[in-house]
Protein backbone atom coordinates (compact mmCIF):
# COMPACT_ATOMS: atom_id res chain seq x y z
CA UNK A 1 0.00 0.00 0.00
CA UNK A 2 2.95 2.65 0.72
CA UNK A 3 4.30 1.85 -2.47
CA UNK A 4 1.91 2.37 -4.47
CA UNK A 5 1.12 5.76 -2.37
CA UNK A 6 4.64 6.31 -3.84
CA UNK A 7 3.83 5.94 -7.71
CA UNK A 8 0.72 7.47 -7.19
CA UNK A 9 2.17 10.83 -6.13
CA UNK A 10 5.15 10.77 -7.97
CA UNK A 11 2.69 10.33 -10.89
CA UNK A 12 0.22 13.04 -9.83
CA UNK A 13 -1.98 10.40 -9.97
CA UNK A 14 -3.33 10.98 -6.67
CA UNK A 15 -3.70 14.10 -4.65
CA UNK A 16 -6.70 15.16 -2.59
CA UNK A 17 -8.41 18.29 -0.97
CA UNK A 18 -7.91 19.99 2.28
CA UNK A 19 -10.70 20.79 4.47
CA UNK A 20 -10.79 24.41 2.81
CA UNK A 21 -10.99 22.70 -0.87
CA UNK A 22 -7.24 23.47 -1.61
CA UNK A 23 -5.60 21.26 -3.85
CA UNK A 24 -2.88 19.13 -2.05
CA UNK A 25 -0.63 17.90 -4.70
CA UNK A 26 2.01 16.53 -2.23
CA UNK A 27 5.81 16.85 -2.37
CA UNK A 28 7.03 15.94 -5.62
CA UNK A 29 6.09 19.17 -7.57
CA UNK A 30 8.87 21.77 -8.47
CA UNK A 31 7.01 24.63 -10.62
CA UNK A 32 10.73 25.82 -12.32
CA UNK A 33 11.54 23.72 -15.47
CA UNK A 34 13.01 25.32 -18.33
CA UNK A 35 12.17 22.17 -21.00
CA UNK A 36 12.65 18.81 -21.81
CA UNK A 37 14.66 16.26 -23.37
CA UNK A 38 14.02 12.24 -24.42
CA UNK A 39 16.36 10.11 -22.50
CA UNK A 40 18.21 6.89 -23.94
CA UNK A 41 15.88 4.85 -21.01
CA UNK A 42 13.13 5.86 -23.15
CA UNK A 43 11.61 8.38 -20.52
CA UNK A 44 11.11 12.44 -21.01
CA UNK A 45 12.81 14.19 -18.40
CA UNK A 46 12.33 17.97 -17.56
CA UNK A 47 15.24 20.39 -17.33
CA UNK A 48 15.98 22.49 -14.28
CA UNK A 49 19.48 24.20 -14.00
CA UNK A 50 20.72 22.03 -16.85
CA UNK A 51 20.15 19.20 -14.30
CA UNK A 52 17.26 16.14 -16.21
CA UNK A 53 14.47 15.65 -13.32
CA UNK A 54 13.06 12.02 -14.18
CA UNK A 55 9.70 11.78 -12.13
CA UNK A 56 9.02 7.97 -12.08
CA UNK A 57 11.12 5.07 -10.25
CA UNK A 58 13.91 3.31 -12.54
CA UNK A 59 12.51 0.10 -14.69
CA UNK A 60 14.37 -2.39 -12.29
CA UNK A 61 12.74 -1.39 -9.23
CA UNK A 62 9.09 -0.98 -11.13
CA UNK A 63 9.59 -4.89 -11.76
CA UNK A 64 11.15 -5.65 -8.33
CA UNK A 65 8.10 -3.95 -6.87
CA UNK A 66 5.69 -6.47 -8.96
CA UNK A 67 7.63 -9.49 -8.50
CA UNK A 68 7.61 -9.44 -4.94
CA UNK A 69 3.66 -8.66 -5.04
CA UNK A 70 3.62 -11.31 -7.83
CA UNK A 71 5.33 -13.92 -5.22
CA UNK A 72 3.07 -13.00 -2.53
CA UNK A 73 -0.15 -13.68 -4.53
CA UNK A 74 0.92 -17.33 -4.40
CA UNK A 75 1.94 -16.91 -0.52
CA UNK A 76 -1.18 -19.81 0.94
CA UNK A 77 -1.17 -18.00 4.55
CA UNK A 78 -1.88 -14.48 3.20
CA UNK A 79 -4.32 -16.11 0.80
CA UNK A 80 -5.98 -17.89 3.73
CA UNK A 81 -6.02 -14.70 5.21
CA UNK A 82 -7.81 -12.53 2.30
CA UNK A 83 -10.35 -14.97 2.09
CA UNK A 84 -11.81 -14.42 5.17
CA UNK A 85 -11.20 -11.02 5.16
CA UNK A 86 -13.57 -10.40 1.71
CA UNK A 87 -15.99 -13.34 3.29
CA UNK A 88 -16.55 -10.99 6.08
CA UNK A 89 -16.95 -8.07 3.93
CA UNK A 90 -19.55 -9.63 2.16
CA UNK A 91 -21.62 -11.00 4.96
CA UNK A 92 -21.40 -7.95 6.54
CA UNK A 93 -22.70 -6.09 3.89
CA UNK A 94 -25.90 -8.33 3.38
CA UNK A 95 -26.51 -8.05 7.61
CA UNK A 96 -26.45 -4.15 6.98
CA UNK A 97 -28.70 -4.93 3.64
CA UNK A 98 -31.60 -6.85 5.96
CA UNK A 99 -31.12 -4.09 8.76
CA UNK A 100 -31.41 -1.00 7.13
CA UNK A 101 -32.96 -1.36 3.67
CA UNK A 102 -36.43 -0.34 4.66
CA UNK A 103 -34.25 2.79 6.47
CA UNK A 104 -32.46 3.91 3.56
CA UNK A 105 -36.01 3.55 1.23
CA UNK A 106 -38.00 5.46 4.34
CA UNK A 107 -34.68 8.28 4.61
CA UNK A 108 -35.09 8.76 0.20
CA UNK A 109 -38.93 8.61 0.02
CA UNK A 110 -38.99 11.43 2.85
CA UNK A 111 -35.75 13.51 2.44
CA UNK A 112 -34.56 13.41 -1.09
CA UNK A 113 -35.99 15.14 -3.67
CA UNK A 114 -34.10 13.13 -6.36
CA UNK A 115 -34.34 9.83 -7.68
CA UNK A 116 -31.86 7.62 -9.66
CA UNK A 117 -32.85 9.50 -12.57
CA UNK A 118 -32.28 12.62 -11.14
CA UNK A 119 -28.45 12.04 -10.35
CA UNK A 120 -25.49 12.24 -12.36
CA UNK A 121 -24.02 9.10 -13.98
CA UNK A 122 -20.84 9.19 -15.67
CA UNK A 123 -19.98 6.68 -18.21
CA UNK A 124 -15.97 6.60 -17.31
CA UNK A 125 -15.36 3.65 -19.65
CA UNK A 126 -16.69 4.07 -23.49
CA UNK A 127 -14.61 3.93 -26.64
CA UNK A 128 -15.81 7.06 -29.27
CA UNK A 129 -15.93 5.16 -32.48
CA UNK A 130 -18.48 2.96 -30.99
CA UNK A 131 -20.90 5.34 -29.02
CA UNK A 132 -23.75 5.08 -31.20
CA UNK A 133 -25.92 2.04 -31.03
CA UNK A 134 -26.24 -0.12 -34.30
CA UNK A 135 -29.60 1.34 -35.39
CA UNK A 136 -28.33 4.72 -35.04
CA UNK A 137 -25.79 3.71 -37.25
CA UNK A 138 -27.66 2.26 -39.63
CA UNK A 139 -29.95 4.82 -39.43
CA UNK A 140 -27.15 7.35 -40.19
CA UNK A 141 -25.80 5.48 -43.40
CA UNK A 142 -29.38 5.54 -44.89
CA UNK A 143 -29.59 9.15 -44.55
CA UNK A 144 -26.21 9.45 -46.18
CA UNK A 145 -27.14 7.48 -49.19
CA UNK A 146 -30.91 8.77 -49.59
CA UNK A 147 -29.63 12.75 -49.36
CA UNK A 148 -25.54 12.92 -50.35
CA UNK A 149 -25.14 9.64 -52.43
CA UNK A 150 -22.70 11.88 -54.92
CA UNK A 151 -20.54 12.76 -52.14
CA UNK A 152 -16.70 12.26 -53.03
CA UNK A 153 -15.53 9.78 -49.80
CA UNK A 154 -12.85 7.85 -50.63
CA UNK A 155 -9.68 7.99 -52.77
CA UNK A 156 -7.17 5.18 -53.55
CA UNK A 157 -4.81 5.23 -56.89
CA UNK A 158 -5.93 8.64 -58.17
CA UNK A 159 -9.65 7.97 -57.96
CA UNK A 160 -12.01 9.64 -56.11
CA UNK A 161 -14.98 7.49 -55.40
CA UNK A 162 -18.21 8.87 -54.25
CA UNK A 163 -20.63 7.23 -51.28
CA UNK A 164 -22.99 5.45 -54.32
CA UNK A 165 -20.07 4.10 -56.07
CA UNK A 166 -18.69 2.55 -53.12
CA UNK A 167 -21.88 0.64 -52.30
CA UNK A 168 -21.95 -0.29 -55.86
CA UNK A 169 -19.11 -1.50 -55.91
CA UNK A 170 -19.17 -3.99 -52.77
CA UNK A 171 -22.72 -4.72 -54.45
CA UNK A 172 -24.91 -3.83 -51.50
CA UNK A 173 -27.68 -2.02 -52.04
CA UNK A 174 -29.82 0.63 -49.91
CA UNK A 175 -33.39 -2.06 -50.00
CA UNK A 176 -30.87 -4.20 -48.29
CA UNK A 177 -29.53 -1.82 -45.18
CA UNK A 178 -30.79 -3.91 -42.04
CA UNK A 179 -29.55 -4.79 -38.89
CA UNK A 180 -28.35 -8.03 -39.62
CA UNK A 181 -26.81 -6.94 -42.63
CA UNK A 182 -24.88 -4.10 -40.71
CA UNK A 183 -23.57 -7.36 -38.46
CA UNK A 184 -22.02 -4.88 -36.11
CA UNK A 185 -23.79 -6.06 -32.73
CA UNK A 186 -21.66 -8.67 -30.95
CA UNK A 187 -23.64 -12.29 -30.13
CA UNK A 188 -22.88 -15.10 -29.53
CA UNK A 189 -19.77 -15.58 -32.31
CA UNK A 190 -17.47 -13.30 -30.59
CA UNK A 191 -17.27 -15.51 -26.93
CA UNK A 192 -13.18 -15.59 -26.76
CA UNK A 193 -12.61 -14.54 -29.77
CA UNK A 194 -11.77 -10.33 -29.67
CA UNK A 195 -10.01 -11.55 -33.51
CA UNK A 196 -13.99 -11.56 -34.60
CA UNK A 197 -15.06 -8.78 -31.81
CA UNK A 198 -12.60 -6.09 -33.36
CA UNK A 199 -13.73 -7.06 -37.14
CA UNK A 200 -17.71 -5.87 -35.45
CA UNK A 201 -16.20 -2.13 -36.13
CA UNK A 202 -16.43 -2.93 -39.60
CA UNK A 203 -19.77 -1.93 -40.98
CA UNK A 204 -21.46 -4.92 -43.33
CA UNK A 205 -17.98 -6.61 -42.68
CA UNK A 206 -15.97 -4.03 -45.15
CA UNK A 207 -13.18 -1.88 -43.46
CA UNK A 208 -13.50 0.70 -45.89
CA UNK A 209 -17.00 1.28 -44.59
CA UNK A 210 -14.99 1.96 -41.43
CA UNK A 211 -12.79 3.92 -42.49
CA UNK A 212 -15.48 6.59 -43.90
CA UNK A 213 -17.96 6.63 -41.65
CA UNK A 214 -16.12 5.86 -37.96
CA UNK A 215 -12.63 6.97 -38.70
CA UNK A 216 -11.67 11.13 -38.57
CA UNK A 217 -8.52 10.78 -40.35
CA UNK A 218 -9.74 9.81 -44.03
CA UNK A 219 -10.32 11.54 -46.97
CA UNK A 220 -13.39 13.35 -45.97
CA UNK A 221 -11.31 14.58 -42.95
CA UNK A 222 -14.08 12.86 -40.66
CA UNK A 223 -17.09 14.83 -41.92
CA UNK A 224 -19.36 12.18 -41.21
CA UNK A 225 -17.82 10.84 -37.86
CA UNK A 226 -18.67 14.23 -36.86
CA UNK A 227 -22.17 15.13 -37.89
CA UNK A 228 -22.77 11.08 -36.35
CA UNK A 229 -20.38 12.45 -32.72
CA UNK A 230 -22.94 15.58 -32.77
CA UNK A 231 -26.17 13.58 -33.05
CA UNK A 232 -24.75 11.71 -29.73
CA UNK A 233 -24.49 14.66 -28.40
CA UNK A 234 -27.80 15.89 -28.78
CA UNK A 235 -28.82 12.75 -26.82
CA UNK A 236 -26.35 13.49 -23.85
CA UNK A 237 -28.27 17.08 -23.74
CA UNK A 238 -31.34 15.41 -24.14
CA UNK A 239 -30.59 13.39 -20.62
CA UNK A 240 -29.59 15.73 -18.56
CA UNK A 241 -27.81 13.26 -16.28
CA UNK A 242 -25.50 11.67 -18.56
CA UNK A 243 -21.67 12.16 -18.74
CA UNK A 244 -19.27 10.58 -20.57
CA UNK A 245 -15.17 9.88 -20.74
CA UNK A 246 -14.68 8.82 -24.22
CA UNK A 247 -11.83 7.33 -25.71
CA UNK A 248 -9.82 8.69 -28.94
CA UNK A 249 -7.16 6.83 -30.32
CA UNK A 250 -3.76 8.06 -31.04
CA UNK A 251 -1.17 4.90 -31.82
CA UNK A 252 2.08 6.25 -31.97
CA UNK A 253 2.80 5.82 -35.79
CA UNK A 254 3.48 9.60 -36.72
CA UNK A 255 3.52 12.80 -34.55
CA UNK A 256 1.13 14.50 -36.35
CA UNK A 257 -1.39 12.33 -35.10
CA UNK A 258 -1.92 14.99 -32.49
CA UNK A 259 -2.75 18.03 -35.02
CA UNK A 260 -5.07 15.71 -36.95
CA UNK A 261 -6.97 15.32 -33.81
CA UNK A 262 -7.00 18.41 -32.36
CA UNK A 263 -8.15 19.74 -35.70
CA UNK A 264 -10.82 17.40 -36.27
CA UNK A 265 -12.22 18.60 -32.60
CA UNK A 266 -11.59 21.90 -32.98
CA UNK A 267 -12.96 22.22 -36.65
CA UNK A 268 -15.87 20.68 -36.11
CA UNK A 269 -17.09 21.99 -32.83
CA UNK A 270 -17.25 19.26 -31.19
CA UNK A 271 -17.22 20.55 -27.48
CA UNK A 272 -19.80 19.58 -24.86
CA UNK A 273 -20.43 20.30 -21.44
CA UNK A 274 -21.32 16.45 -20.81
CA UNK A 275 -17.88 15.03 -22.28
CA UNK A 276 -14.44 14.86 -21.64
CA UNK A 277 -11.60 12.58 -23.72
CA UNK A 278 -9.18 10.14 -23.19
CA UNK A 279 -6.81 9.14 -24.91
CA UNK A 280 -6.49 5.04 -25.40
CA UNK A 281 -3.04 4.10 -26.56
CA UNK A 282 -3.58 0.61 -28.52
CA UNK A 283 -0.71 -2.19 -27.78
CA UNK A 284 0.24 -2.51 -31.66
CA UNK A 285 3.73 -1.85 -31.72
CA UNK A 286 4.14 -5.06 -33.22
CA UNK A 287 1.95 -4.18 -36.77
CA UNK A 288 3.78 -0.85 -37.14
CA UNK A 289 7.08 -1.98 -37.03
CA UNK A 290 6.45 -4.85 -39.80
CA UNK A 291 4.52 -1.60 -42.10
CA UNK A 292 7.57 0.19 -41.08
CA UNK A 293 5.93 3.41 -39.71
CA UNK A 294 8.28 3.31 -36.84
CA UNK A 295 12.09 1.56 -36.42
CA UNK A 296 11.99 1.29 -31.97
CA UNK A 297 9.42 1.35 -29.96
CA UNK A 298 11.26 4.36 -28.51
CA UNK A 299 9.99 6.32 -31.75
CA UNK A 300 6.45 5.16 -30.89
CA UNK A 301 6.82 6.42 -27.41
CA UNK A 302 8.45 9.90 -29.06
CA UNK A 303 5.46 9.91 -31.76
CA UNK A 304 2.84 9.73 -28.24
CA UNK A 305 4.47 11.96 -26.16
CA UNK A 306 6.69 14.54 -27.39
CA UNK A 307 3.59 16.46 -29.42
CA UNK A 308 2.22 17.02 -26.13
CA UNK A 309 5.29 18.26 -24.32
CA UNK A 310 6.19 20.65 -27.19
CA UNK A 311 2.57 22.01 -27.24
CA UNK A 312 2.61 22.53 -23.12
CA UNK A 313 6.31 23.99 -23.51
CA UNK A 314 4.99 26.30 -26.57
CA UNK A 315 1.00 26.19 -26.68
CA UNK A 316 1.30 29.35 -29.54
CA UNK A 317 2.69 26.75 -31.94
CA UNK A 318 -0.95 25.16 -32.37
CA UNK A 319 -3.63 26.96 -30.70
CA UNK A 320 -5.92 24.26 -31.86
CA UNK A 321 -4.25 21.25 -29.72
CA UNK A 322 -3.40 23.21 -26.83
CA UNK A 323 -7.34 23.74 -26.58
CA UNK A 324 -8.05 20.35 -27.24
CA UNK A 325 -5.87 19.00 -24.57
CA UNK A 326 -7.95 21.01 -21.86
CA UNK A 327 -10.47 19.12 -22.66
CA UNK A 328 -8.39 15.56 -21.99
CA UNK A 329 -8.13 14.36 -18.53
CA UNK A 330 -6.05 10.86 -19.05
CA UNK A 331 -4.72 8.30 -21.17
CA UNK A 332 -5.98 4.42 -21.75
CA UNK A 333 -3.97 1.80 -22.85
CA UNK A 334 -6.09 -0.92 -24.48
CA UNK A 335 -5.93 -4.47 -26.46
CA UNK A 336 -6.77 -8.06 -26.52
CA UNK A 337 -5.18 -8.78 -22.49
CA UNK A 338 -4.95 -12.50 -23.54
CA UNK A 339 -2.50 -12.75 -26.31
CA UNK A 340 0.53 -14.24 -25.18
CA UNK A 341 3.69 -12.35 -24.13
CA UNK A 342 7.45 -13.27 -22.85
CA UNK A 343 7.41 -13.07 -19.31
CA UNK A 344 11.02 -12.98 -18.66
CA UNK A 345 11.72 -9.09 -18.07
CA UNK A 346 15.26 -8.85 -17.23
CA UNK A 347 16.01 -9.51 -20.76
CA UNK A 348 14.08 -6.70 -22.68
CA UNK A 349 15.89 -4.30 -23.92
CA UNK A 350 15.72 -0.18 -23.38
CA UNK A 351 12.81 1.02 -25.97
CA UNK A 352 15.44 2.75 -28.59
CA UNK A 353 17.25 -0.91 -28.34
CA UNK A 354 13.64 -2.62 -29.13
CA UNK A 355 13.67 -3.01 -32.63
CA UNK A 356 12.35 -6.51 -33.53
CA UNK A 357 9.01 -7.17 -34.40
CA UNK A 358 7.88 -9.14 -31.58
CA UNK A 359 5.20 -6.72 -29.54
CA UNK A 360 6.50 -5.57 -25.48
CA UNK A 361 4.65 -7.00 -22.97
CA UNK A 362 1.52 -5.83 -21.11
CA UNK A 363 3.91 -5.15 -18.44
CA UNK A 364 6.48 -2.55 -20.32
CA UNK A 365 3.79 -0.64 -22.28
CA UNK A 366 2.39 -0.10 -18.58
CA UNK A 367 5.17 1.01 -17.37
CA UNK A 368 6.54 3.40 -19.91
CA UNK A 369 3.26 4.87 -20.45
CA UNK A 370 2.66 5.53 -16.76
CA UNK A 371 6.47 7.41 -16.45
CA UNK A 372 6.10 9.94 -19.23
CA UNK A 373 2.78 11.18 -18.23
CA UNK A 374 4.22 11.45 -14.70
CA UNK A 375 6.84 14.03 -16.11
CA UNK A 376 4.45 15.39 -18.25
CA UNK A 377 2.08 16.36 -15.57
CA UNK A 378 4.70 17.93 -13.40
CA UNK A 379 5.88 19.97 -16.93
CA UNK A 380 2.49 20.84 -17.62
CA UNK A 381 1.75 21.71 -13.73
CA UNK A 382 4.55 23.82 -13.87
CA UNK A 383 3.02 25.35 -16.56
CA UNK A 384 -0.26 26.16 -14.73
CA UNK A 385 -2.44 23.62 -17.15
CA UNK A 386 -4.50 20.72 -16.63
CA UNK A 387 -2.78 17.14 -15.92
CA UNK A 388 -3.65 13.64 -16.60
CA UNK A 389 -4.87 9.77 -15.44
CA UNK A 390 -3.94 7.05 -16.33
CA UNK A 391 -6.70 4.86 -16.63
CA UNK A 392 -5.73 1.62 -18.38
CA UNK A 393 -7.66 -1.83 -19.61
CA UNK A 394 -6.24 -4.38 -16.93
CA UNK A 395 -7.76 -7.65 -16.17
CA UNK A 396 -10.23 -7.97 -18.65
CA UNK A 397 -8.92 -11.00 -19.21
CA UNK A 398 -5.58 -13.04 -19.87
CA UNK A 399 -3.04 -13.03 -16.88
CA UNK A 400 -3.70 -11.95 -13.73
CA UNK A 401 -0.53 -10.63 -13.41
CA UNK A 402 -1.45 -7.41 -15.45
CA UNK A 403 -3.48 -6.29 -12.16
CA UNK A 404 -0.20 -5.92 -10.33
CA UNK A 405 0.83 -3.53 -13.09
CA UNK A 406 -1.53 -1.41 -12.74
CA UNK A 407 -1.46 -1.43 -9.02
CA UNK A 408 0.87 0.50 -8.62
CA UNK A 409 0.34 2.92 -11.39
CA UNK A 410 -2.97 3.55 -12.72
CA UNK A 411 -5.83 5.84 -10.96
CA UNK A 412 -8.41 3.85 -11.79
CA UNK A 413 -8.63 0.47 -14.22
CA UNK A 414 -11.54 -0.38 -16.50
CA UNK A 415 -13.21 -3.96 -16.11
CA UNK A 416 -10.61 -5.79 -13.59
CA UNK A 417 -12.75 -9.10 -13.40
CA UNK A 418 -9.68 -11.14 -13.14
CA UNK A 419 -10.02 -9.72 -9.92
CA UNK A 420 -11.84 -12.88 -9.00
CA UNK A 421 -8.77 -15.05 -9.65
CA UNK A 422 -6.62 -13.96 -7.09
CA UNK A 423 -8.27 -12.98 -3.43
CA UNK A 424 -5.25 -11.14 -2.48
CA UNK A 425 -5.16 -8.68 -5.38
CA UNK A 426 -9.09 -8.10 -4.68
CA UNK A 427 -8.43 -7.27 -1.08
CA UNK A 428 -5.65 -4.84 -2.25
CA UNK A 429 -7.59 -2.90 -4.41
CA UNK A 430 -10.36 -3.01 -1.87
CA UNK A 431 -8.02 -1.06 1.03
CA UNK A 432 -6.86 1.15 -1.66
CA UNK A 433 -10.23 1.70 -3.60
CA UNK A 434 -9.25 1.50 -6.77
CA UNK A 435 -11.56 2.66 -8.98
CA UNK A 436 -13.20 -0.73 -11.35
CA UNK A 437 -15.18 0.63 -14.31
CA UNK A 438 -17.09 -2.18 -15.31
CA UNK A 439 -19.22 -3.53 -18.08
CA UNK A 440 -20.95 -6.61 -17.62
CA UNK A 441 -22.85 -6.80 -21.15
CA UNK A 442 -19.22 -6.10 -22.73
CA UNK A 443 -18.12 -9.23 -20.70
CA UNK A 444 -20.95 -11.20 -21.42
CA UNK A 445 -20.43 -11.19 -25.26
CA UNK A 446 -16.82 -11.73 -25.08
CA UNK A 447 -15.10 -13.12 -21.77
CA UNK A 448 -17.74 -13.86 -19.07
CA UNK A 449 -21.14 -14.75 -18.91
CA UNK A 450 -23.28 -12.78 -17.07
CA UNK A 451 -24.50 -15.21 -14.20
CA UNK A 452 -20.47 -15.75 -13.55
CA UNK A 453 -19.70 -11.98 -13.72
CA UNK A 454 -18.22 -11.01 -10.15
CA UNK A 455 -19.29 -7.36 -10.55
CA UNK A 456 -22.42 -7.86 -7.35
CA UNK A 457 -19.73 -9.59 -5.36
CA UNK A 458 -17.34 -6.99 -5.93
CA UNK A 459 -20.02 -4.00 -4.56
CA UNK A 460 -21.08 -6.04 -2.01
CA UNK A 461 -17.60 -6.40 -0.57
CA UNK A 462 -17.44 -2.73 -0.55
CA UNK A 463 -14.40 -2.11 -3.95
CA UNK A 464 -15.05 1.39 -5.59
CA UNK A 465 -17.04 -0.17 -8.72
CA UNK A 466 -19.56 1.66 -11.75
CA UNK A 467 -21.12 0.92 -14.69
CA UNK A 468 -19.74 1.68 -17.99
CA UNK A 469 -21.02 0.81 -21.48
CA UNK A 470 -17.47 -0.19 -23.55
CA UNK A 471 -18.76 0.07 -26.93
CA UNK A 472 -22.61 0.46 -27.37
CA UNK A 473 -22.31 -0.50 -31.02
CA UNK A 474 -21.72 -4.14 -30.48
CA UNK A 475 -23.33 -4.07 -27.14
CA UNK A 476 -26.71 -2.08 -27.05
CA UNK A 477 -29.81 -1.79 -28.19
CA UNK A 478 -31.26 1.57 -26.79
CA UNK A 479 -30.56 5.19 -27.22
CA UNK A 480 -29.38 5.51 -23.69
CA UNK A 481 -26.92 2.96 -23.46
CA UNK A 482 -25.63 3.43 -19.69
CA UNK A 483 -29.29 3.18 -18.52
CA UNK A 484 -29.69 0.29 -20.33
CA UNK A 485 -26.55 -0.92 -18.74
CA UNK A 486 -27.52 -0.44 -15.00
CA UNK A 487 -31.33 -1.26 -15.91
CA UNK A 488 -29.90 -4.96 -16.36
CA UNK A 489 -27.56 -4.80 -13.10
CA UNK A 490 -30.71 -3.67 -11.08
CA UNK A 491 -33.39 -7.08 -12.40
CA UNK A 492 -30.70 -9.31 -12.41
CA UNK A 493 -29.01 -8.85 -9.42
CA UNK A 494 -31.63 -7.17 -7.91
CA UNK A 495 -30.62 -4.11 -6.60
CA UNK A 496 -32.02 -1.38 -4.73
CA UNK A 497 -32.42 2.40 -5.51
CA UNK A 498 -29.74 3.07 -2.68
CA UNK A 499 -27.55 0.66 -4.25
CA UNK A 500 -27.87 2.32 -8.02
CA UNK A 501 -27.43 5.74 -6.67
CA UNK A 502 -23.84 4.74 -4.99
CA UNK A 503 -22.97 3.31 -8.18
CA UNK A 504 -23.73 6.63 -9.95
CA UNK A 505 -21.44 8.22 -7.11
CA UNK A 506 -18.31 5.92 -7.53
CA UNK A 507 -18.94 6.84 -11.42
CA UNK A 508 -18.41 10.63 -10.42
CA UNK A 509 -15.48 9.69 -7.54
CA UNK A 510 -13.51 7.71 -10.38
CA UNK A 511 -14.09 9.89 -13.30
CA UNK A 512 -11.37 12.78 -14.42
CA UNK A 513 -14.56 15.82 -14.17
CA UNK A 514 -13.19 19.07 -12.60
CA UNK A 515 -13.15 19.61 -8.55
CA UNK A 516 -15.85 22.24 -9.28
CA UNK A 517 -18.55 20.31 -11.32
CA UNK A 518 -18.09 17.15 -8.95
CA UNK A 519 -19.00 19.85 -6.28
CA UNK A 520 -21.72 20.75 -8.03
CA UNK A 521 -22.66 17.30 -8.53
CA UNK A 522 -22.21 15.06 -5.34
CA UNK A 523 -21.49 17.77 -2.62
CA UNK A 524 -19.18 20.42 -1.59
CA UNK A 525 -17.07 18.50 0.77
CA UNK A 526 -17.32 15.13 -1.55
CA UNK A 527 -13.15 14.81 -0.96
CA UNK A 528 -13.88 14.14 2.53
CA UNK A 529 -14.01 11.17 4.43
CA UNK A 530 -16.97 9.93 6.42
CA UNK A 531 -20.43 11.10 6.05
CA UNK A 532 -19.87 15.07 6.07
CA UNK A 533 -18.03 13.74 2.12
CA UNK A 534 -22.00 13.27 0.75
CA UNK A 535 -24.53 15.20 0.12
CA UNK A 536 -27.94 13.62 -0.28
CA UNK A 537 -29.96 15.93 -1.59
CA UNK A 538 -27.42 15.68 -4.72
CA UNK A 539 -26.96 12.28 -4.36
CA UNK A 540 -29.40 10.08 -3.17
CA UNK A 541 -27.35 8.11 -1.47
CA UNK A 542 -28.47 7.79 2.90
CA UNK A 543 -25.84 8.94 4.94
CA UNK A 544 -26.07 5.40 6.46
CA UNK A 545 -25.16 3.74 3.92
CA UNK A 546 -21.92 6.20 3.39
CA UNK A 547 -21.18 5.79 6.48
CA UNK A 548 -21.13 1.87 6.74
CA UNK A 549 -19.08 1.96 3.85
CA UNK A 550 -16.26 4.28 5.44
CA UNK A 551 -16.88 2.63 8.85
CA UNK A 552 -15.99 -0.68 7.34
CA UNK A 553 -13.03 0.18 4.84
CA UNK A 554 -11.43 2.17 8.24
CA UNK A 555 -11.75 -1.12 10.48
CA UNK A 556 -10.03 -3.39 7.53
CA UNK A 557 -7.25 -0.66 7.04
CA UNK A 558 -7.03 -1.31 11.28
CA UNK A 559 -6.66 -4.42 11.05
CA UNK A 560 -4.12 -4.90 8.38
CA UNK A 561 -2.23 -1.86 10.47
CA UNK A 562 -2.84 0.59 7.60
CA UNK A 563 -4.99 2.85 9.64
CA UNK A 564 -4.28 6.57 8.57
Amino acid sequence: MKTRKFYQEMGLQSYGYDEYGNINIGQYVNKKYEGFVYTKDGLFALVKDDEEVIFSPTIEKFYTDCDFLINLMYYRPAKSLCFRRLENLKHSFVMYQNLAAEKEKKEQKLSSKRDFYKVIKVDTHVHHSASMNSKHLLKFIKNKLLTSPCDDVYQKDDKIYTLSEIFKELNISLENLCIDTLDTHAHTETFHRFDRFNFKYNPYGQPILREIFLKYDNYIRGKYLSELTKEVFNLLDDSKYHYMEYRLSIYGKSKLEWDILASWIIDNNLDNEHVRWIIQIPRLFMIFKESNLVNSFGDMLKNIFEPVFEITQFPERNPKLAKFLEKVVGFDSVDDESLKERRYHRKFPLPDLWCHKENPPYSYYIYFLYANISSLNHFRLSKNKNIFSFRPHSGECGEVEHLVYTFFTAQSISHGVQLRKSLILQYLYYLAQIGLAMSPLSNNSLFISIENNPFPDFFKKGLLVSLSTDDPLQFHFTKEPLMEEYSVACQIWKMSSTDQCELSRNSVLQSNYEHELKKDWIGDKYYLKEVESNDFSKTNVPDMRIYYRYKILQEELKHMNLYP
